[in-house]
């Protein structure tokens, strides 16, 4: 479902920002999916752990935040210009620099089905955007 509604994302998206600034309809987005979320949570009943998160915990989520924010400002300034798969086939690059970023801070293994599975991604997100 996650990659069902990520791919609505662009085509919404792209229709959506036809006349208008990308910077100010990826503010929209963030407050419509930010009201969503706290609607979701207040029904789910999960502010109630709100104690749980420690410093650190807090802290990587507001960085991840952060990088989610500004992914999705580059994001929308791409659909502005380009066409929709070839974005989104550029945007799936994330993939890759997983893998490397994981193997660095993470230190998980960079196997061969790994390295494969990169080689592959990024032949395809190429190909894909130079329709």
């Amino acid at each position: 479902m996650s990659a069902v509604f990520a791919a609505l994302v662009a085509i919404f998206g792209k229709i959506g920002i036809h006349d208008i600034d990308s910077t100010l309809a990826t503010t929209v987005r963030s407050i419509v999916m930010a009201g969503f979320l706290i609607i979701i949570s207040l029904m789910l009943g999960k502010f109630k752990l709100w104690s749980s998160l420690d410093n650190k915990s807090l802290i990587f989520i507001v960085l991840a935040g952060i990088s989610g924010a500004t992914s999705w400002l580059f994001y929308f300034l791409a659909l502005r210009f380009g066409p929709a798969t070839g974005v989104v086939a550029l945007d799936k690059l994330s993939v890759v620099f997983v893998a490397i970023f994981a193997a660095i801070f993470l230190a998980e293994k960079m196997t061969w089905n790994v390295g494969l599975g990169v080689v592959l991604i990024t032949t395809g997100a190429l190909l894909m955007s130079l329709l």
